[in-house]
């Protein structure tokens, strides 16, 4: 079979790889343009376009589907397009050109998180199972018939990278096998059933912790947001990132909200419940270290208390991805 790949982040790497090993030919890649990044802003092409590149396959890239993106993938012949974490919105024409449409791999159990950052929503919410499918790619938000799914139950301590990255992998033969599928006209697609909930894109804001929430809550929001945007706490001003962090147990003695104090060599944060301890930290302008480290350079004596953050802003529902710092840009959003 003919395809057509849309993809930009490393999460869409694995899909590409295995596509590109089996019997069927990715005739091109769709990707992003290349971005400045780095201190330097350097023009880099997305992870997608460096494993097509190194594949030999022909790569179209594009910010916008454009009527010349559209003539060119059309004018390809391809039997099926396919989708993951392209990053901007899929409308027809090119939505109908393939013979069978475009299928989708998407990082949910759908219909729950719908939208840009599924993986981030689902840990953040406190989820207890996350997973992945691929479905038929309709006009409106990841709502077509879905081909196939598989569920990962969670243990509470991974992180939106980490688990990205594991989905990405067992996702890539979820993929093939619906692709497979088609091939041989086999697959059959069901309608989404349940709740609707909806994963809009992260925001700077989204990473800010709140330490008058119970620590449950605290843990969860951390491990939605990082790598990206990263969890960071305000000491009077001065952003404090926080790259790993865990739940203290039961028995440990409880400690205001929102205040930091160091018991033996672990720093801990209180929340509403029992503390959170910061085991690795980055403050701004200097390199991670482990929080330890870190409070062993601070000034002896200080009390040390977390600024509240501010009330939240409405959540964004505009679902079209323009930056590259999502970490699961959607090809639907």
């Amino acid at each position: 079979m003919r395809l057509v790949f849309a993809g930009s982040p490393a999460a869409a790497v694995p899909s590409l790889t295995a596509l590109a090993d089996g019997p069927h030919e990715v005739v091109a890649v769709l990707t992003r343009d290349d971005t400045p990044q780095g201190r330097r802003r350097v023009l880099t092409p997305t992870p997608v376009a460096v494993e097509a590149d190194r594949l030999g396959l022909r790569v179209v890239k594009a910010r916008r589907i454009t009527p010349e993106v559209t003539a060119e993938l059309t004018g390809l012949d391809p039997d099926l397009g396919v989708v993951v974490a392209y990053g901007a919105l899929l409308r027809e024409p090119l939505l109908g050109a393939p013979r069978l449409g475009w299928v989708n791999l998407h990082f949910s159990l759908l219909p729950a998180w719908r939208g840009a950052a599924p993986v981030q929503r689902s840990l953040m919410a406190g989820d207890a199972v996350s997973g992945a499918a691929v479905f038929q790619l309709v006009p409106e938000l990841d709502a077509g018939d879905v081909y196939g799914t598989l569920e990962r139950l969670l243990d509470g301590t991974e992180t939106a990278g980490q688990l990205l990255a594991e989905l990405a992998r067992s996702g890539a033969g979820l993929l093939v096998d619906v692709v497979d599928r088609l091939t041989d006209g086999t697959a059959t697609a069901t309608p989404q059933t349940g709740a609707v909930t909806l994963a809009p894109k992260l925001t700077l804001a989204d990473g800010v912790l709140d330490a008058s929430r119970p620590a449950t809550e605290v843990i969860a929001r951390f491990r939605g947001v990082t790598p990206e945007p990263g969890a960071r706490v305000d000491l009077d001003g001065s952003g404090l990132k926080i790259t790993e962090a865990r739940t203290t147990s039961t028995g440990e003695a409880p400690l205001e909200a929102g205040r930091l104090e160091s018991r033996g060599r672990r720093v801990l944060l209180g929340t509403a419940s029992s503390p959170v301890e910061l085991v690795r930290v980055q403050p701004a302008g200097k390199k991670e270290m482990s929080a330890a480290d870190w409070w062993r350079g601070l000034p002896g004596g200080v009390d040390l208390r977390v600024t509240p953050p501010t009330p939240p802003v409405p959540a964004d529902t505009d679902t079209d991805t323009d930056t590259d710092t999502d970490t699961d840009p959607k090809s639907t959003s």
